[in-house]
Protein backbone atom coordinates (compact mmCIF):
# COMPACT_ATOMS: atom_id res chain seq x y z
CA UNK A 1 0.00 0.00 0.00
CA UNK A 2 1.64 3.22 -1.14
CA UNK A 3 1.78 6.43 0.85
CA UNK A 4 -0.14 8.12 -1.97
CA UNK A 5 -3.32 6.44 -0.82
CA UNK A 6 -3.29 8.70 2.26
CA UNK A 7 -2.23 11.87 0.43
CA UNK A 8 -4.92 14.57 0.53
CA UNK A 9 -3.06 17.12 -1.59
CA UNK A 10 -5.50 19.03 -3.78
CA UNK A 11 -8.49 17.99 -1.67
CA UNK A 12 -10.82 20.39 0.15
CA UNK A 13 -12.30 19.39 3.50
CA UNK A 14 -15.07 21.03 5.50
CA UNK A 15 -14.70 20.53 9.25
CA UNK A 16 -17.69 21.72 11.28
CA UNK A 17 -17.37 22.68 14.93
CA UNK A 18 -13.71 23.59 14.48
CA UNK A 19 -13.26 26.35 17.05
CA UNK A 20 -12.01 23.88 19.69
CA UNK A 21 -11.64 20.27 20.73
CA UNK A 22 -11.94 17.34 18.37
CA UNK A 23 -12.77 19.53 15.39
CA UNK A 24 -9.31 21.08 15.61
CA UNK A 25 -7.66 17.66 16.02
CA UNK A 26 -9.35 16.54 12.80
CA UNK A 27 -8.49 19.74 10.95
CA UNK A 28 -4.79 19.54 11.85
CA UNK A 29 -4.55 15.91 10.74
CA UNK A 30 -6.21 16.62 7.39
CA UNK A 31 -4.05 19.69 6.79
CA UNK A 32 -0.86 17.77 7.54
CA UNK A 33 -2.01 15.18 4.99
CA UNK A 34 -2.29 17.96 2.39
CA UNK A 35 -5.91 19.12 2.47
CA UNK A 36 -7.10 22.71 2.36
CA UNK A 37 -9.84 23.43 4.88
CA UNK A 38 -13.15 25.12 5.45
CA UNK A 39 -13.55 25.52 9.21
CA UNK A 40 -16.82 26.50 10.84
CA UNK A 41 -18.20 27.73 14.13
CA UNK A 42 -21.25 29.61 15.34
CA UNK A 43 -18.89 32.46 16.26
CA UNK A 44 -16.73 33.41 13.30
CA UNK A 45 -14.14 35.27 15.36
CA UNK A 46 -13.33 32.16 17.37
CA UNK A 47 -11.82 30.56 14.26
CA UNK A 48 -9.07 33.12 13.64
CA UNK A 49 -6.36 31.48 15.79
CA UNK A 50 -7.02 28.13 14.13
CA UNK A 51 -6.94 29.62 10.64
CA UNK A 52 -3.53 31.11 11.45
CA UNK A 53 -2.33 27.74 12.70
CA UNK A 54 -3.49 25.90 9.55
CA UNK A 55 -1.91 28.51 7.29
CA UNK A 56 1.31 28.00 9.27
CA UNK A 57 1.20 24.37 8.11
CA UNK A 58 1.23 25.61 4.51
CA UNK A 59 -2.45 24.94 3.83
CA UNK A 60 -5.36 27.27 3.10
CA UNK A 61 -8.18 27.72 5.60
CA UNK A 62 -11.51 29.46 5.03
CA UNK A 63 -13.42 30.31 8.24
CA UNK A 64 -17.21 30.37 7.86
CA UNK A 65 -20.05 30.91 10.30
CA UNK A 66 -22.38 27.93 10.79
CA UNK A 67 -25.27 27.10 13.08
CA UNK A 68 -26.26 23.51 12.28
CA UNK A 69 -29.69 24.09 13.86
CA UNK A 70 -30.49 26.67 11.16
CA UNK A 71 -31.08 25.37 7.64
CA UNK A 72 -30.40 28.73 6.02
CA UNK A 73 -27.07 28.92 7.84
CA UNK A 74 -26.16 25.46 6.52
CA UNK A 75 -26.99 26.43 2.94
CA UNK A 76 -25.04 29.69 3.11
CA UNK A 77 -21.96 27.94 4.51
CA UNK A 78 -21.90 25.21 1.87
CA UNK A 79 -22.53 27.64 -0.98
CA UNK A 80 -19.70 29.91 0.25
CA UNK A 81 -17.32 26.95 0.56
CA UNK A 82 -18.14 25.76 -2.96
CA UNK A 83 -17.80 29.26 -4.41
CA UNK A 84 -14.41 29.80 -2.76
CA UNK A 85 -12.70 26.50 -3.63
CA UNK A 86 -14.95 25.35 -6.50
CA UNK A 87 -15.00 21.86 -5.00
CA UNK A 88 -15.80 20.00 -1.79
CA UNK A 89 -14.15 16.60 -1.44
CA UNK A 90 -14.45 15.80 2.26
CA UNK A 91 -16.93 16.61 5.00
CA UNK A 92 -16.15 16.04 8.65
CA UNK A 93 -19.53 16.41 10.34
CA UNK A 94 -18.22 17.22 13.81
CA UNK A 95 -20.42 19.99 15.29
CA UNK A 96 -22.19 18.70 18.37
CA UNK A 97 -23.34 19.42 21.90
CA UNK A 98 -24.33 17.64 25.09
CA UNK A 99 -26.58 18.11 28.12
CA UNK A 100 -25.61 16.07 31.18
CA UNK A 101 -28.61 15.41 33.42
CA UNK A 102 -30.36 12.49 35.09
CA UNK A 103 -33.08 11.23 32.74
CA UNK A 104 -35.86 12.49 34.99
CA UNK A 105 -34.46 16.03 34.80
CA UNK A 106 -34.13 16.25 31.01
CA UNK A 107 -36.46 18.91 29.61
CA UNK A 108 -38.21 19.05 26.26
CA UNK A 109 -35.82 21.82 25.25
CA UNK A 110 -32.76 19.85 26.40
CA UNK A 111 -33.82 16.99 24.14
CA UNK A 112 -34.44 19.26 21.16
CA UNK A 113 -31.13 21.08 21.59
CA UNK A 114 -29.07 17.89 21.55
CA UNK A 115 -31.00 16.01 18.86
CA UNK A 116 -31.35 19.04 16.60
CA UNK A 117 -27.61 19.67 16.78
CA UNK A 118 -26.14 16.18 16.74
CA UNK A 119 -28.60 14.32 14.52
CA UNK A 120 -30.71 16.68 12.45
CA UNK A 121 -27.76 19.01 11.91
CA UNK A 122 -25.55 16.13 10.81
CA UNK A 123 -28.11 15.04 8.22
CA UNK A 124 -28.78 18.44 6.69
CA UNK A 125 -25.11 19.42 6.48
CA UNK A 126 -24.40 16.11 4.74
CA UNK A 127 -27.34 16.66 2.40
CA UNK A 128 -26.19 20.17 1.46
CA UNK A 129 -22.63 19.01 0.77
CA UNK A 130 -23.70 15.88 -1.13
CA UNK A 131 -25.53 18.01 -3.68
CA UNK A 132 -22.13 19.23 -4.85
CA UNK A 133 -20.40 15.86 -4.51
CA UNK A 134 -22.91 13.84 -6.53
CA UNK A 135 -22.27 15.50 -9.92
CA UNK A 136 -18.52 14.92 -9.49
CA UNK A 137 -19.03 11.27 -8.51
CA UNK A 138 -16.67 11.66 -5.57
CA UNK A 139 -16.94 12.40 -1.88
CA UNK A 140 -15.89 11.37 1.61
CA UNK A 141 -18.43 12.11 4.34
CA UNK A 142 -17.30 11.38 7.89
CA UNK A 143 -19.95 11.74 10.56
CA UNK A 144 -18.46 12.08 14.02
CA UNK A 145 -20.18 9.84 16.50
CA UNK A 146 -19.12 8.49 19.85
CA UNK A 147 -18.64 5.29 21.77
CA UNK A 148 -22.14 6.08 23.06
CA UNK A 149 -23.41 4.92 19.65
CA UNK A 150 -22.90 1.39 20.97
CA UNK A 151 -22.85 1.96 24.76
CA UNK A 152 -25.41 3.65 26.98
CA UNK A 153 -24.38 5.81 29.94
CA UNK A 154 -26.53 7.23 32.74
CA UNK A 155 -27.05 10.97 32.58
CA UNK A 156 -26.59 11.09 28.80
CA UNK A 157 -29.96 9.99 27.43
CA UNK A 158 -30.37 12.62 24.66
CA UNK A 159 -26.69 12.38 23.71
CA UNK A 160 -26.68 8.59 23.49
CA UNK A 161 -29.89 8.70 21.43
CA UNK A 162 -28.37 11.24 19.04
CA UNK A 163 -25.14 9.29 18.56
CA UNK A 164 -26.99 6.04 18.02
CA UNK A 165 -29.01 7.89 15.40
CA UNK A 166 -25.84 9.12 13.68
CA UNK A 167 -24.62 5.52 13.42
CA UNK A 168 -27.87 4.43 11.72
CA UNK A 169 -28.00 7.56 9.58
CA UNK A 170 -24.50 6.82 8.33
CA UNK A 171 -25.56 3.41 7.04
CA UNK A 172 -28.62 4.83 5.30
CA UNK A 173 -26.67 7.58 3.55
CA UNK A 174 -23.94 5.14 2.53
CA UNK A 175 -26.55 3.04 0.76
CA UNK A 176 -28.19 6.11 -0.79
CA UNK A 177 -25.06 7.79 -2.13
CA UNK A 178 -22.70 4.87 -2.72
CA UNK A 179 -23.74 4.49 -6.38
CA UNK A 180 -22.57 8.10 -6.88
CA UNK A 181 -19.02 7.51 -5.64
CA UNK A 182 -19.59 8.91 -2.16
CA UNK A 183 -18.54 7.00 0.95
CA UNK A 184 -20.22 7.77 4.27
CA UNK A 185 -18.68 6.52 7.49
CA UNK A 186 -18.92 7.25 11.20
CA UNK A 187 -15.82 7.89 13.31
CA UNK A 188 -16.67 7.17 16.93
CA UNK A 189 -14.12 8.36 19.51
CA UNK A 190 -14.08 6.92 23.00
CA UNK A 191 -13.05 8.97 26.03
CA UNK A 192 -11.04 12.01 24.90
CA UNK A 193 -10.69 15.11 27.06
CA UNK A 194 -12.35 18.12 25.42
CA UNK A 195 -13.80 21.43 26.62
CA UNK A 196 -17.21 19.76 26.58
CA UNK A 197 -16.31 17.03 29.08
CA UNK A 198 -13.34 18.60 30.90
CA UNK A 199 -15.26 18.68 34.18
CA UNK A 200 -15.20 14.88 34.28
CA UNK A 201 -11.40 14.83 34.10
CA UNK A 202 -11.19 17.06 37.18
CA UNK A 203 -12.57 14.10 39.12
CA UNK A 204 -9.60 11.83 39.90
CA UNK A 205 -11.83 8.95 40.99
CA UNK A 206 -13.77 9.07 37.71
CA UNK A 207 -10.55 9.12 35.65
CA UNK A 208 -9.30 6.05 37.53
CA UNK A 209 -12.66 4.34 37.05
CA UNK A 210 -12.82 4.91 33.30
CA UNK A 211 -9.13 4.15 32.76
CA UNK A 212 -9.55 0.81 34.49
CA UNK A 213 -12.23 -0.11 31.96
CA UNK A 214 -10.18 0.78 28.89
CA UNK A 215 -8.07 -2.20 27.77
CA UNK A 216 -5.24 0.15 26.69
CA UNK A 217 -5.39 1.71 30.19
CA UNK A 218 -5.56 5.39 29.26
CA UNK A 219 -8.02 7.91 27.84
CA UNK A 220 -7.48 9.04 24.25
CA UNK A 221 -4.85 11.56 23.22
CA UNK A 222 -5.31 13.98 20.30
CA UNK A 223 -2.95 12.14 17.93
CA UNK A 224 -4.89 8.88 18.44
CA UNK A 225 -7.50 10.13 15.96
CA UNK A 226 -5.12 11.28 13.22
CA UNK A 227 -4.76 7.99 11.38
CA UNK A 228 -8.47 7.21 11.46
CA UNK A 229 -9.63 10.56 10.11
CA UNK A 230 -7.04 10.60 7.32
CA UNK A 231 -7.87 7.00 6.41
CA UNK A 232 -11.59 7.73 6.09
CA UNK A 233 -10.93 10.95 4.15
CA UNK A 234 -8.48 9.39 1.69
CA UNK A 235 -8.41 6.94 -1.19
CA UNK A 236 -7.19 4.28 1.23
CA UNK A 237 -10.82 3.82 2.32
CA UNK A 238 -12.46 3.87 -1.12
CA UNK A 239 -14.14 0.47 -0.52
CA UNK A 240 -15.20 1.26 3.07
CA UNK A 241 -18.65 2.76 3.55
CA UNK A 242 -21.52 2.59 6.02
CA UNK A 243 -19.13 1.65 8.81
CA UNK A 244 -18.61 2.89 12.35
CA UNK A 245 -14.93 3.02 13.28
CA UNK A 246 -14.48 3.05 17.05
CA UNK A 247 -11.27 4.68 18.27
CA UNK A 248 -11.77 4.01 21.94
CA UNK A 249 -8.83 2.08 23.37
CA UNK A 250 -11.03 -1.00 23.39
CA UNK A 251 -13.63 0.12 25.93
CA UNK A 252 -16.42 -0.98 23.57
CA UNK A 253 -15.33 -4.59 24.04
CA UNK A 254 -17.21 -4.41 27.33
CA UNK A 255 -14.33 -6.17 29.04
CA UNK A 256 -13.91 -5.93 32.79
CA UNK A 257 -11.35 -7.49 35.09
CA UNK A 258 -11.53 -11.25 34.92
CA UNK A 259 -12.13 -13.15 38.11
CA UNK A 260 -10.92 -16.73 38.15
Amino acid sequence: MGEGLFDLSGRVAIVTGASRGLGQYFGRALARAGADLVVTSRKLGSLEPFRTEIEGLGRRALPLELDVRDQESIQKMVEAAQAHYERIDILVNNAGCNVRKPALDVTWEDWNTVLDTNLRGTFFVAQAVAKYMLPRKYGRIINIGSVTAVFGYAGLAPYCASRGGVKQLTMSLADDWGPHGITVNCLAPGWFKTDQNAVLYDNKAWVEYITDRIPLKRPGRPHDLDGAIVFLASDASEYVTGQTLLVDGGISTGATKATV
